[in-house]
C-alpha cells in the first residue's frame, strides 16, 4: 500500500469520480491513476469502486471506509507538513479561507489587510460558496477555515468557534411606506414583496423562523446569496429587501434606507470552523484573533483539549461574543 495510492481514492471520491479530471489535478495521466487504483484494490482484496466498463459509477461499502481512512491520513500527512513549515519558517506558507459573500465584501478585507501586513509571504486563498458548501470544503480539509453563519453544525468533524453576533435590517429605497411604519413590525413587512437571502444563506432560516412563529407567510419574490444583488434588485423596485445589517454601506448605499429590525428576529453567530486535529500554525492562531479577538491561542488550544463536541460547546458559550 502506497501513500500515492491513497491520495488517488481520497482525490477521485472528491472529483465524481472522474479520473481524468483527478489526474489532471495531481499532474499525472489517467491510465496511471486507473492503474494505481487497481494495485490497492488487489492488495486490499475488496472493490473500492463499482464500474461499469472502463467508467467508475459509485463507491463500495468498503470504499466508503477506505477513502475516509484515506482521507484522516492525507489530512495527518498534511499535519506534518505544518509542524515542519512551522519550525523551518513560521512566516512563511498558506492560509485558505471559504466564506460567504458577505463576509468576503463586508468583514474581511480590513482583517486580510492586516494579517497581510504582518505575514506578507503567506499566501491566502478564498473560495466563496454556499454555507454548506464552505462547511464540506473545511471538512474534507480543502482550506484551513470555513467562516459562515449557517450550516456548520452539521459536520461533526469541525471544530466550530463563535465570532460575532449581528442581525438583519430592512432596506427600502427612499419614501417607501414602510418607513411610516414605528415601531416596525413582522406584519407590516409581510404586506408588500421581499427580496432577501436564499434559505440556508447567511441566517435566511433564523428569518423565516421568525414569520412562521407569527403565522405570516412573507412573499418572497426574488432571492439571492448575495447582499449586493438584493440591494440591485431592490432599488429596482421589486420589493423591501432584508439582509444582513454589516452589509449595507453608508456611503456607496445611501440612496437606501436601512431600518433596523433586530427587535424582530434573533441574532444569528458567525463561527469560524476548521477541521478537528488540525495542525494549526502560529498565523493561523493569529488570522482567528483578527477576526475575532476574543479566540486568543491560549483559548482556542482550551477549546481543543476538551475530551467532547459537547465540552467544546460548553465552554464556547461562556464568551461574550462582540455584536456587528
Amino acid at each position: 500500500m502506497k501513500l500515492q495510492q491513497l491520495r488517488y481514492i481520497w482525490e477521485v471520491s472528491r472529483h465524481d469520480l472522474n479520473v481524468s479530471a483527478t489526474a489532471e489535478l495531481l499532474y499525472t495521466s489517467q491510465p496511471g491513476v486507473s492503474k494505481q487504483i487497481r494495485l490497492l484494490e488487489d492488495e486490499l482484496g475488496v472493490q473500492i469502486f463499482q464500474r461499469t466498463g472502463k467508467h467508475l459509477t459509485d463507491v463500495t461499502p468498503a470504499g466508503r471506509a477506505i477513502i475516509d481512512l484515506a482521507g484522516r491520513i492525507m489530512a495527518e500527512v498534511d499535519n506534518i507538513k505544518r509542524v515542519a513549515q512551522e519550525h523551518g519558517d513560521h512566516k512563511r506558507g498558506s492560509l485558505t479561507i471559504a466564506t460567504t459573500h458577505t463576509q468576503a465584501r463586508y468583514v474581511l478585507p480590513a482583517i486580510i489587510k492586516a494579517f497581510v501586513a504582518k505575514y506578507p509571504e503567506v499566501t491566502l486563498h478564498m473560495h466563496q460558496g454556499t454555507p454548506m458548501q464552505i462547511a464540506e470544503l473545511a471538512a474534507e480539509h480543502v482550506v484551513d477555515f470555513a467562516i459562515a453563519t449557517e450550516a456548520m453544525e452539521y459536520f461533526d468533524d469541525l471544530v466550530m468557534l463563535p465570532c460575532y453576533r449581528w442581525n438583519r435590517s430592512v432596506i427600502v429605497p427612499k419614501g417607501h411606506p414602510l418607513l411610516e411604519v414605528a415601531p416596525l413590525t413582522l406584519e407590516a413587512i409581510a404586506e408588500y414583496p421581499l427580496v432577501t437571502y436564499v434559505f440556508g444563506f447567511t441566517g435566511r432560516s433564523q428569518l423565516d423562523y421568525a414569520f412562521q412563529a407569527r403565522g405570516l407567510t412573507p412573499r418572497v419574490v426574488f432571492t439571492a446569496v448575495d447582499a449586493d444583488v438584493i440591494k440591485t434588485y431592490v432599488r429596482l423596485g421589486l420589493g423591501a429587501g432584508i439582509v444582513a445589517t454589516l452589509a449595507m454601506d453608508a456611503e456607496q448605499d445611501d440612496d437606501l434606507v436601512a431600518i433596523d429590525a433586530s427587535h424582530l428576529f434573533e441574532a444569528s453567530v458567525t463561527k469560524i470552523g476548521f477541521r478537528r486535529g488540525s495542525f494549526l500554525r502560529g498565523y493561523m492562531f493569529d488570522f482567528m484573533r483578527l477576526f475575532a479577538p476574543h479566540l486568543t491561542r491560549e483559548f482556542v488550544e482550551n477549546v481543543l483539549a476538551q475530551p467532547t463536541k459537547a465540552d467544546m460547546d460548553t465552554l464556547c458559550a461562556t464568551l461574550e461574543l462582540p455584536v456587528h
